[in-house]
């Protein structure tokens, strides 16, 4: 359970960002289909894209921040267990990969 409230709106807009976003997008596409795609489609498939990828980073940042900082004092205590702080520091950026190819897939999209 996430206790604190700034990390619960990061969340929930990763959430929406990687998620509902791209729904959004390839909805734009079904209009293609059927015609020209309006300049609001154009617009509005950038602004996803965008968003899936600033979004993602900025969380991911967050994350990483809090890791590290908490990294930072595990190795202090026990010098032991960097291996598993740098696999736990590595692995937000799955959530960067992840915007990026939801943005990709958006522009490419139509």
């Amino acid at each position: 359970m996430i206790t604190n409230k700034l990390a619960m709106k990061v969340f929930g807009t990763t959430f929406v960002a990687t998620m509902l976003v791209p729904a959004v997008a390839m909805a734009a596409e079904g209009e293609a289909a059927t015609g020209g795609v309006a300049w609001q489609a154009s617009v509005g498939k950038a602004l996803g894209a965008g968003l899936a990828m600033g979004v993602s980073a900025l969380s991911a940042g967050y994350a990483q921040a809090k890791i590290g900082s908490a990294g930072a004092g595990t190795l202090a205590e026990r010098p032991e267990a960097a291996t598993n702080i740098i696999v736990l520091q590595a692995l937000p950026e799955v959530i960067v990969l992840l915007g990026f190819v939801i943005a990709f897939m958006i522009n490419s999209a139509g």
